[in-house]
């Protein structure tokens, strides 16, 4: 996979120069998931590239940051790895402001261990078992005596609520299961990464995009009978591996001018080329399961 380009999501990137369209002048934010930041940032640096001088500055910090900034109107552009709930939903609505949402590609939910640790595969209940506290040692799932380090994003992230959803709650929303209280929450799926390519007792889920040789990324399988699946674009096209997810640009009802142009430079064969290249799965590719 192509190495992501390492950022600190917590500090706005600028890309400065003169509007194509003047009442854009002032240049837009975006704000938002972790998981596209950077697939977004390369988006931005191209869509610069032939549209000189414009201004957009680019914060991290998970989906729910970016949709309480949009819905506050501190950002003209929410990135997201979650579908708007309805809470925010109601929020937007209490300010007059209609919300509209955008699929810009997908992604598969990867879950990345150390890449000495000898498992290299799970079931989907071993999984939510190690997640949930019910397994804590790596002998328990064919690996090492070791305790097991368990590492989540945090609340607000996109990523945290669909691993929730879909893997604890098994995609049933009238389970209430959640995380084991001993579960470490990190700030980033950047931080994720790093923490399980140096620690021999980590394990956590990240966008594959993320993975790359200085971790192990296991095959998933729905049962213990298998098969055990390999994410990559081809199986999440089949949908044949099990944790894949739309991901999505989220703006204020009929965008116009600037923010308009760089959806739609999103979503133009350019853009989704870009998709490709920082190892997600395109739109024009995607087939119905």
């Amino acid at each position: 996979m192509i190495k992501k380009l390492l950022i600190l999501f917590s500090v706005c990137i600028f890309l400065i120069g003169c509007s194509p369209q003047k009442e854009n002048a002032a240049g837009i934010q975006i704000k938002g998931s972790d998981t596209i930041v950077n697939l977004v940032q390369v988006w931005v640096e191209n869509f610069v590239a032939q549209n000189p001088g414009i201004s957009i500055g680019i914060t991290g910090g998970g989906s729910g940051t970016g949709f309480a900034a949009l819905i506050n109107s501190t950002c003209d552009i929410a990135m997201s790895s979650r579908k708007i709930e309805a809470i925010e939903l109601e929020a937007a609505q209490k300010k007059n402001l209609e919300i509209q949402e955008f699929i810009i590609g997908y992604d598969g939910l990867v879950i990345l261990v150390n890449i000495n640790n000898p498992v290299s595969e799970l079931t989907m209940a071993q999984i939510r078992d190690i997640f949930m506290g019910n397994v804590v040692n790596w002998r328990q799932v064919g690996g090492d005596d070791l305790e097991i380090v368990v590492l989540s994003r945090e609340s607000n992230s996109g990523t945290h609520m669909f691993f929730k959803e879909n893997v604890l709650r098994m995609g049933n929303p009238n389970l209430q299961d959640e995380f084991s209280d001993d579960v470490l929450l990190m700030p980033s799926s950047q931080a994720i990464y790093d923490e399980v390519s140096q620690n021999p007792h980590a394990v956590g889920y990240v966008g594959m995009g993320f993975s790359s040789s200085k971790v192990k990324v296991l095959r998933v399988a729905k049962a213990a009978a298998g098969p055990y699946i390999q994410a990559d674009v081809n199986t999440i096209l089949s949908g044949k591996y099990p944790i894949s997810r739309p991901l999505f640009l989220y703006t204020k009802a009929d965008p116009q001018g600037l923010v308009k142009s760089f959806i739609d430079f999103a979503l133009s064969p350019d853009g989704q080329q870009i998709v490709v290249e920082t190892d997600f799965v395109p739109l024009k590719t995607k087939e119905p399961k």
